[in-house]
C-alpha cells in the first residue's frame, strides 16, 4: 500500500516507531523525546491531534481493556508498519541521494 499523503511528518514519524511497543499518551511523549535525542518533544495536543489521525487511518490501535481511561494503550498496526516501512525507504533514498551528491560527506 502506497501512502497517499506523501511524506509522515517527524512527529507522525516517531509516534508509530514508539508504538511498535505498546503505550499510552506520556509514555509517547518520553519516548519521542529519548529517540529524538530530546530534539522532538510533543505537547499533548499535537500528540492526540496526530493519534486521532492515525486511528482514522488505521495506522494505530487502542487497545482494549483500559480501567482508566486517561491510561489508554495503543499499538501500531499493520497498516501502520507498512506506512512506517515506506517513509523508511524514502528516508534512506534521501540520504543516499545526497551522500551520492556531496560525495558522502556533509558540508
Amino acid at each position: 500500500m502506497v501512502n497517499p499523503n506523501g511524506a509522515l511528518t517527524e512527529g507522525v514519524y516517531y509516534i508509530l516507531l514508539s508504538l511498535l511497543t505498546p503505550m499510552h499518551g506520556y509514555g509517547i511523549m518520553q519516548h519521542v523525546e529519548m529517540l529524538s535525542g530530546g530534539r522532538v518533544k510533543l505537547a499533548a495536543g499535537t500528540l492526540y491531534g496526530a493519534m486521532n489521525t492515525m486511528l482514522e487511518r488505521d495506522w494505530i490501535q487502542a487497545l482494549p481493556g483500559a480501567a482508566d481511561k486517561r491510561k489508554k494503550e495503543y499499538m501500531i498496526t499493520d497498516m501502520g508498519k507498512e506506512v512506517l516501512s515506506q517513509e523508511l525507504n524514502r528516508l534512506e533514498e534521501l540520504v543516499a541521494n545526497g551522500k551520492t551528491l556531496l560525495g558522502g560527506r556533509a558540508t
